[in-house]
């Protein structure tokens, strides 16, 4: 089976040190402007995904929602894996061309002020 290019895009930004992961060195990230782009697994918890959705388009940081968490653990290396973020912008843009042809991106820039039902 052929490696989806996001998650291998993923591995190279691990491996070139532009990758961080964990809930809360994620949020120390974003709210410090060095996450370009935050990918949380489509099989994290909604709390996790509001968390992340409300930091992020508070910071205006990219979001994608995309994979599950044993793909993205097993991209870069390590168990499993609810939520990474990319550091580096080439990286981030790379990234986030690939899950985006894969239509698995949510673009917080997009979506902000749409609530539905209102």
């Amino acid at each position: 089976m052929k490696m989806n290019k996001g998650l291998s895009s993923l591995g190279m930004a691990m491996r070139a040190g532009k990758l961080i992961t964990g809930d809360e060195i994620v949020l120390k990230a974003v709210r410090k402007g060095e996450a370009q782009l935050v990918i949380i697994a489509g099989d994290a918890s909604p709390n996790t995904k509001k968390k992340f959705r409300d930091k992020c388009n508070t910071y205006g940081v990219q979001l994608a929602e995309a994979f599950d968490r044993d793909q993205l653990g097993k991209a870069i290396g390590k168990p499993e894996r609810v939520v990474l973020a990319v550091t580096d912008a080439k990286f981030g843009k790379m990234i986030a061309g690939h899950l985006s042809q894969n239509s698995e991106v949510d673009n917080i820039e997009q979506t902000t002020g749409q609530q539905q039902g209102q």
